[in-house]
C-alpha cells in the first residue's frame, strides 16, 4: 500500500510547496488537493508538482458538475504536462446543497450524470473527438495537449451505483470518511467486482483518513467531533455513517499513539488499499509526529 498525505487549504502557495516537499522527503508516494473554496486543486497540484521532483500528485476530488468534460480535460491534460505524467484526476459529483445551493445547477440524477461524465471524459483525455449527446450532458470536441499521456481517472464513490461506475468507467475509486471495515466489506468487492465484469485492470483503491499521533486520544477525538460535526449533515455522508453505523466523522479518524495509528493504518492495507491519503490532523508537534510514522512505515504496509 502506497501511503500519501492530503493537503488542505495553506496560507500561500509556497506553503502548499512546502508541504508536498516535506512528503517527498519523507519517502511519502504522494500529495493529494482538495477543492474547497481557496486554491484551484489542479493547478496546486501541477503546480507544486514542478517545484518538488518524484512525488505523485493529485485531486481528491474535483467536483464535476460545475466543470463540463471539454473544460476539465483541458486543464486536467495541462497539470499531466506541467507534472511530467504524475498527475492523477480525482473527480465526483459533489453535494447537492453545494451543487445547488452555490452554483444554482441542478444535481438530478448524480449517477447518471456521472455515467455520462466519464463516457465522454475518458476519450477526451487520450486526445479522440468526441461527439456525445446524453441525457445530462452534450460533449463535442477534443482536447490536444502535446505530449501527454492520459491521466488515471478515479471516482469518489460512497454509494452501490458509483461503486460500480468507478470500477466500470474509471480507473478506481477514492474515499473520504470511511473505515477501514467499511472498505473491506463493501468498497474493495464492489469496484473490484465492476472492474472485472468489464473487463478492466484491477482498480486502485485510494482511502482517504484523517489521522494524529498524540497521547492524547480521547481530547483529540472530541476536538475532531466538534471542529468537523457538520460535516455529518451533508446527505451522502450522513448516509455514509449511518451504512457504517457511526455518529460522526470523527469515528473514522486514525488518532492515538504510534502503536494505535500503525494499527489502524495496517488495517487499510488489509482490507485492499492500494494508497492510503493521509490528513495529517492537529497542530503542528502532532502533525510533524504523525509525518514521521508514516515515513517509517512506507516502505512496511
Amino acid at each position: 500500500m502506497r501511503l500519501g498525505v492530503h493537503i488542505a487549504d495553506g496560507p500561500g502557495l509556497e506553503a502548499l510547496v512546502g508541504e508536498v516537499r516535506q512528503a517527498a522527503d519523507a519517502g511519502l508516494a504522494s500529495a493529494y488537493f482538495g477543492q474547497l473554496a481557496s486554491w484551484d486543486a489542479a493547478t496546486a497540484a501541477a503546480l507544486c508538482a514542478q517545484r518538488v521532483p518524484g512525488i505523485e500528485v493529485g485531486t481528491a476530488i474535483v467536483p464535476t458538475y460545475p466543470r463540463h468534460p471539454l473544460v476539465l480535460a483541458g486543464q486536467a491534460l495541462t497539470a499531466q504536462a506541467a507534472s511530467g505524467n504524475r498527475f492523477v484526476l480525482g473527480i465526483g459529483p459533489g453535494h447537492r446543497p453545494i451543487v445547488e445551493g452555490q452554483f444554482g445547477l441542478s444535481f438530478d440524477r448524480p449517477a447518471r450524470h456521472i455515467r455520462e461524465y466519464l463516457t465522454a471524459l475518458r476519450p477526451l483525455l487520450h486526445g479522440e473527438d468526441v461527439e456525445f449527446h446524453g441525457e445530462t450532458l452534450t460533449v463535442v470536441g477534443r482536447v490536444d495537449v502535446p505530449g501527454t499521456s492520459a491521466p488515471p481517472v478515479l471516482l469518489a464513490a460512497l454509494a452501490p451505483k458509483l461503486l460500480r461506475l468507478a470500477g466500470e468507467l474509471a480507473d478506481g475509486t477514492i474515499t473520504v470518511w470511511t473505515g477501514a471495515r467499511h472498505l473491506a466489506e463493501t468498497i474493495t468487492p464492489a469496484v473490484t467486482a465492476a472492474a472485472t465484469a468489464a473487463g478492466r485492470p484491477a482498480p486502485r483503491v485510494v482511502a482517504g483518513v484523517l489521522a494524529a499521533v498524540t497521547d492524547d486520544r480521547p481530547g483529540a477525538l472530541q476536538t475532531l467531533s466538534e471542529q468537523l460535526g457538520f460535516v455529518a449533515e451533508l446527505p451522502s455522508y450522513r448516509a455514509l455513517l449511518d451504512r457504517q453505523g457511526l455518529t460522526g466523522v470523527h469515528e473514522t479518524a486514525a488518532v492515538g499513539d504510534e502503536r494505535e495509528v500503525e494499527r489502524e493504518i495496517r488495517r487499510f492495507a488489509a482490507a485492499g488499499a492500494t494508497d492510503l491519503v493521509v490528513g495529517l490532523y492537529g497542530d503542528e508537534p502532532t502533525r510533524k509526529r504523525t509525518l514521521a510514522l508514516l515515513s517509517d512505515l512506507a516502505t512496511q504496509v
